[in-house]
C-alpha cells in the first residue's frame, strides 16, 4: 500500500469512518478491505498511544474517521484555503463543534526514510491577538443560513465562526507565512506525534505516507480548560462564544 495511486485520484485522503467504511482508496474489493486493516490496527495502535499518554481523557473521547496519506506534499495542488504548506490552525468549515478539541495522532511510515517535515508557528494566543482584530463580525443569520441550506451540519456559533476567521487569515496571510516566529520540525520516517492541532499553528511541507487519527475532547474536560482556544478566545472577546 506504499504506493500514491492507492488514493483514488477523486479524493484528497484514503480514511476509515468510525463504522468501518472505506473511502478514498482504489482497487478492488479485496485490495480495499486489506487496505482498510492496515489503517484499522493505526486506529487501534493511536487509541492505545493516547489511552498510555492521557488516561483521564480517554472516557470522553469521541472516535473521528482514521487517514492514510499517500500523496507527497510537494507537488499536491490545491486552493490557498486547502493549502496545508500554510502556517494555520485547524478548524472544519462544514463540522461546528463548539469548542471540542482536536486531539490528532500522526505516524511518518515513509518507506524510503524520508521525514515528515513541519512548521511550527507562534502559541495560540498570539495568534489570537494578531488576527482577532481583522475577523468579519459575526451574523447569527448567516449561521442559520449556512444549516438550512446544509453548507454545514449544524448551527455554525460565534466560536467555529472566529476559528475559521484564524485559520483563513493566517493562510491568507503571505507576509505572516514568510516572517512570523516559526520553527522547522522534522518528523523522521517511524516517528509519531500528538498534538491539538486546533491550537498548534502548523504547516506541513515535505514527506509522503503518513498515517492520521482524530479524537475529539469535550471543552472543559482538558488538564487545563483556561488553556484552550475557546477559553482564549472568550477572554479575549469578553463574552461567551457558544449557547
Amino acid at each position: 500500500f506504499l504506493r500514491p495511486d492507492i488514493r483514488d485520484p477523486k479524493s484528497r485522503n484514503i480514511s476509515l469512518n468510525v463504522d468501518g467504511t472505506l473511502k478514498g482508496a482504489a482497487g478492488d474489493a479485496g485490495t480495499q478491505a486489506a487496505l482498510a486493516g492496515m489503517i484499522g490496527r493505526f486506529r487501534q495502535q493511536a487509541q492505545a498511544l493516547i489511552a498510555g499518554l492521557l488516561p483521564d481523557y480517554v472516557p470522553s473521547l469521541r472516535l473521528a474517521p482514521t487517514s492514510y496519506r499517500p500523496t507527497q506534499v510537494e507537488t499536491r495542488s490545491q486552493s490557498w484555503r486547502a493549502d496545508d504548506r500554510r502556517l494555520h490552525v485547524d478548524s472544519f468549515p462544514s463540522r461546528p463543534n463548539y469548542g471540542e478539541r482536536i486531539l490528532r495522532v500522526f505516524t511518518n511510515v515513509n518507506p524510503e526514510g524520508a521525514p515528515r517535515v513541519w512548521r511550527v508557528g507562534e502559541p495560540f494566543e498570539t495568534v489570537a491577538r494578531n488576527f482577532l482584530p481583522k475577523a468579519k463580525p459575526y451574523v447569527r443569520w448567516q449561521a442559520k443560513a449556512l444549516q438550512a441550506l446544509h453548507v454545514t451540519k449544524s448551527f455554525r456559533s460565534e466560536y467555529e465562526h472566529l476559528m475559521l476567521q484564524l485559520h483563513d487569515g493566517m493562510k491568507g496571510d503571505m507576509d505572516y507565512q514568510r516572517s512570523s516566529p516559526q520553527e522547522e520540525v522534522p518528523f523522521p520516517a517511524g516517528s509519531t506525534w500528538v498534538c491539538f492541532s486546533d491550537q498548534t499553528s502548523h504547516a506541513v511541507m515535505a514527506g509522503q505516507y503518513m498515517m492520521e487519527q482524530t479524537l475529539y475532547l469535550p471543552p472543559g474536560r482538558e488538564y487545563d480548560p483556561s488553556a484552550s482556544p475557546l477559553a482564549i478566545l472568550q477572554r479575549l472577546t469578553g463574552r461567551a462564544l457558544v449557547d
